[in-house]
């Protein structure tokens, strides 16, 4: 049977799509049907995905650090202060 699995070099369209084929992957991972062959490529795929996912989670946080920061040091900001 062919895997339907994408290859290394397609990256996921967006965050959301990764982790969504990250979950389909585990729950198919779970559930003890995959070959060997099959479930060293989920495997595989499966750490791209995680990998893809923790990178796009630190840029966004660094990302809000650096819209928060206020006269050169980080600041809390309440969301009612940036509502007004």
């Amino acid at each position: 049977m062919a895997s339907k699995r994408k290859t290394k070099s397609e990256k996921p369209q967006s965050f959301e799509s990764a982790l969504q084929e990250l979950e389909a992957l585990v729950e198919k991972m779970e559930d003890g049907e995959l070959e060997l062959e099959d479930a060293l490529q989920s495997f595989e795929r499966g750490i791209e995905l995680l990998r893809s996912c923790q990178g796009t989670l630190q840029n966004a946080d660094l990302r809000v650090k650096q819209l928060v920061k206020k006269h050169g040091k980080e600041a809390l900001i309440s969301f009612e202060d940036e509502q007004e």
